[in-house]
């Protein structure tokens, strides 16, 4: 997601309807939400990314004999699994369970997600005419998620529940490669071959995920946040001239509704500048960049987020507290900070080891 230094909760337009955040006090004061808009907090905010499911032995038995994209279609499935990390280790935000490529499968495109591969595409899209077949997105493709939304909010109460998008460029990505891709030769070879159909393939990625992040505002999520898990592949350049358009129009496009905005990337450490032009409100950081350095190019007015290495979660308890405690030292003084990894949680991490870390950042950042 994102947002810029509009980061006080805008008045919504006439376009939109209020920002849950703004219809209910005991929300809008949450940690989280605090954060976002850079204000006081009474303890550093925690979430994971990939907090829903992946390590935990109550999501891989829910999901026993279930698809991820069927999982992702299931109201009922998706409210549990992203309500659960929040029950087992007193999170500060829920994020809400899906895929990136869902929006892509709701328009009819011809995918699937493999175990142990990830999205694969059917038919990649390689010329101007398979373009053609990204038709737009309606509410009505995705009700599913309306009603996901609608229960999880119900349940969460003054927890705040952040929607969830890939961003244009990784979504381009996976349909031009047809799935995962190591070296994005296919996607570059567009981006540089033909710019034309490449920036007309971005723009009309950018109206889809634009109308899947309005279902879940809309639905009430709190907070929105934009997952650009390929764009590290790109030089600042190349990212300027043919990806971040796309990314600020996805931006400004949910900007009226005044729920924060949260931008996201891996090995992002040389795009942060660029990535904080689109317009988030709170920019993350992977590990790879420590957060004082990460917030200089990130610039003013924008709150920061991460960033610890997932893997520290291995080590002991004793190091995990002392490599925290060095993301929270890098983090002093900055306004505006919410505690995440600096990627999504790893399959193998132990449960009790975020637990522990989330109860050990909001007892040393207790205000």
């Amino acid at each position: 997601m994102t947002a810029d230094d509009r980061t006080a909760a805008q008045p919504p337009s006439a376009a939109g309807p209020a920002a849950p955040a703004a219809a209910d006090p005991a929300l809008a004061d949450s940690a989280f939400l605090r954060a976002c808009r850079r204000e006081p907090v009474p303890h550093t905010p925690v979430w994971f990314m990939r907090q829903a499911g992946r390590s935990l032995p109550e999501y891989r038995k829910v999901r026993e004999g279930i698809g991820m994209l069927d999982s992702c279609m299931r109201p009922d499935l998706v409210t549990e699994i992203t309500l659960q990390p929040v029950r087992r280790h007193g999170v500060d935000a829920a994020i809400y369970f899906s895929d990136i490529v869902v929006p892509l499968k709701a328009i009819g495109l011809d995918l699937d997600i493999r175990p142990g591969v990830g999205p694969v595409v059917e038919r990649p899209v390689r010329s101007r005419a398979d373009l053609e077949r990204l038709r737009p997105l309606e509410p009505g493709d995705v009700e599913y998620v309306t009603e996901a939304v609608r229960m999880l909010t119900a349940e969460l109460g003054a927890t705040p529940l952040i929607g969830f998008a890939g961003a244009p460029f990784t979504l381009a990505s996976y349909l031009v490669e047809g799935g995962p891709s190591r070296n994005h030769e296919h996607t570059k070879a567009m981006m540089y071959g033909d710019p034309e159909l490449w920036a007309d393939l971005l723009d009309r990625l950018a109206d889809i995920t634009t109308a899947f992040l309005k279902v879940q505002i809309e639905a009430g999520a709190s907070a929105v946040q934009l997952f650009d898990s390929w764009a590290g592949a790109l030089a600042p350049a190349d990212y300027r001239a043919s990806v971040l358009p796309a990314s600020t129009k996805v931006f400004d496009a949910v900007a009226h509704y005044g729920v924060p905005r949260i931008h996201f990337g891996v090995g992002t450490g040389e795009l942060l500048g660029a990535m904080s032009e689109a317009g988030p409100d709170v920019v993350g950081a992977d590990w790879r960049v420590p957060l004082d350095e990460a917030a200089r190019r990130i610039g003013p007015g924008k709150a920061v987020q991460g960033n610890l290495d997932p893997a520290v979660l291995f080590a002991p308890r004793e190091a995990v507290e002392t490599q925290a405690r060095r993301v929270l030292d890098a983090a002093r003084g900055l306004p505006g900070h919410i505690f995440n990894l600096g990627h999504g949680v790893l399959p193998d991490t132990d449960p009790d080891a975020l637990t522990h870390l989330v109860e050990y950042v909001h007892e040393r950042t207790a205000r």
